[in-house]
This record gives structure tokens, C-alpha cells and sequence, in this order.
């Protein structure tokens, strides 16, 4: 559960029921995208998917690559520090965007990839996940 408390800031609680944990959430896009620049996000959230306990600290850099190449992809990738293990990792991924409400997210959390499936309708999504790209997954989130 996220809240936008502006239109470059959010926070919120994610629960991780398997872990039995409550986690902060938080975004902030501190540099906006750019026809030429990259957008700058940095964040919290839980540790790695897996680990049963743990908090993350990242960077990222984003770009929507559909003007250069003609297709609906947006790939990131930063650098993430994880409690858990206490260790700083490089991380990536690509959005692909099929629709206004369908979209998947290939994650790379510096160990593993996850790739997903998500089915947006206004504030609610649903996401398939297949973490370690073997084990089923779902998730749900809303913002408001």
C-alpha cells in the first residue's frame, strides 16, 4: 500500500506474509526523464524476494526507450544495498509496456531474475510473479 504524498514522493507499508513482516515503502524520483537524460529514482523498500528479513536501499536510472527503438520498453538499472546480507549489489531490469493496463517487469535483484506479469486497473494492480523465474507468485498492491 503506497501513497503519493506528491507527484515525486510516495510511501507506504508492505507485508510479506510468508516472512510475517511489515516493511516502509518509499520512492522518490529525484531527476525527472528527459527526452535525452535518464530519470533518477531512489528508494526503500524490503530486502531481495526470498529473504526473511531485511531492508533495501537503491538507485536506479530509467529510461523510456520507445522513441529510439520503435518498441514499449523502459530498462533500469542502479545499484541496491541490502540489510539482509549487508552487501551493495548491481541491479536491472526492462518494463514492457503491452498496454495502458498490461505490462510486464523483468527484475534482476543482483541475484536472481524475476520476471512478471501486471494487470493495472486505476490505483489496484495484480502481479504474477515468477520468482527465481521457477516459483509461482502473487502479488497486490494499491496506491492512493
Amino acid at each position: 500500500m503506497t501513497y503519493w504524498l506528491t507527484s515525486r514522493f510516495s510511501a507506504g507499508l508492505e507485508y510479506n506474509p510468508r516472512a510475517g513482516k511489515v516493511s516502509p515503502l518509499a520512492n522518490l524520483l529525484a531527476i525527472r526523464e528527459t527526452r535525452n537524460r535518464p530519470a533518477l529514482m531512489l528508494g526503500t523498500s524490503s530486502d531481495r524476494i526470498g529473504t526473511p528479513s531485511g531492508q533495501a536501499f537503491y538507485a536506479t536510472f530509467s529510461k523510456n526507450l520507445k522513441r529510439e527503438t520503435g518498441l514499449p520498453i523502459a530498462p533500469y538499472g542502479g545499484v541496491v544495498y541490502g540489510t539482509h546480507e549487508g552487501k551493495t549489489r548491481a541491479i536491472g531490469g526492462l518494463n514492457i509496456g503491452f498496454s495502458e493496463t498490461v505490462t510486464s517487469l523483468v527484475i534482476f535483484d543482483g541475484v536472481h531474475v524475476h520476471p512478471t506479469f501486471n494487470v493495472s486497473l486505476k490505483s489496484h494492480t495484480i502481479s504474477f510473479l515468477l520468482i527465481r523465474g521457477r516459483d509461482p507468485g502473487v502479488s497486490y498492491s494499491v496506491a492512493f
